[in-house]
């Protein structure tokens, strides 16, 4: 093959994936940023969620529990075993019949593998595991299982993302479907893809995972938040990740 044949393959692959870009109305909220905040992300020096993710690794390689257990023993390394692991959760784990987040997943090999307790909501611990190992599937498509199981749950996330409630009487999909990329308090209203979780808002000033931002986003409809364990947050994640099937992670992400 001449170089002349190589270059117009080349060409007509990039062109080819330029064009499933442009024809795909989606993006994420990295692109509704600008410059300054798309560098902080860009950046891994620069990034505050990789504080998080240092301490995470450090979590991977220690002894938990009873059991005396690190992650590593039987994962071994990260990189290479935990490869897609995110962009494939919720999922419904070995031996049980109800979908879990990847946060409950990694909670559920602390209590059977490590004999350990559950780490808490949001705990730093947790934020810094779940951000450690996102961080293996950064670059990855996001990609749901397709396990039949899982359809019930999903029509409930559907469900629940049309629904309108709370005092105000709005749906998500009323600000992330009608008014996406339009301004709402100075801010753009994003498309609502879970592309970037766990992320560092910097509204928070800390590290944060997809269900604190479900729970703002319910409080700002001016509705009750659900607690911390239940089960229509992973519905409503296993939807959201469905809805973003094929697009990138970037993992863990910066966001305003």
């Amino acid at each position: 093959m001449t170089r002349f044949t190589i270059g117009l393959c080349l060409a007509s692959v990039f062109a080819a994936s330029w064009a499933l870009a442009q024809s795909d109305p989606r993006h994420s909220g990295y692109q509704d940023m600008g410059a300054d905040l798309r560098k902080m992300q860009d950046d891994d020096t620069a990034n505050p969620a990789m504080l998080f993710v240092q301490a995470g690794r450090t979590l991977w390689q220690e002894k938990a529990g009873t059991a005396n257990k690190a992650c590593a023993d039987c994962h071994q390394d990260a990189a290479t075993s935990m490869k897609g692991v995110a962009a494939r959760y919720p999922a419904i784990p070995p031996n049980t019949d109800k979908p879990v987040d990847l946060e409950g997943r990694i909670n559920l090999c602390r209590t059977e593998r490590q004999q350990a307790p559950a780490l808490e909501p949001e705990s730093p611990d947790l934020l810094g595991l779940t951000a450690y190992v996102a961080l293996q599937s950064r670059g990855q498509p996001i990609a749901p299982a397709d396990d039949p199981r899982l359809v019930p749950f999903r029509t409930e996330g559907a469900d629940l993302y049309k629904s309108r409630q709370g005092q105000l009487n709005l749906s998500c999909s009323n600000c992330h479907d009608d008014n996406a990329g339009k301004k709402l308090a100075g801010a753009t209203i994003p498309q609502g893809h879970p592309t970037g979780y766990p992320i560092y808002r910097l509204e928070w000033q800390s590290l944060g995972s997809l269900k604190r931002r479900l729970r703002n986003c319910l409080v700002g409809m001016r509705a009750e938040a659900w607690d911390w364990d239940d089960p229509q947050y992973v519905a409503l994640e296993l939807y959201l990740m469905d809805r973003a099937r094929g697009m990138t992670l970037d993992a863990p992400a910066v966001r305003p």
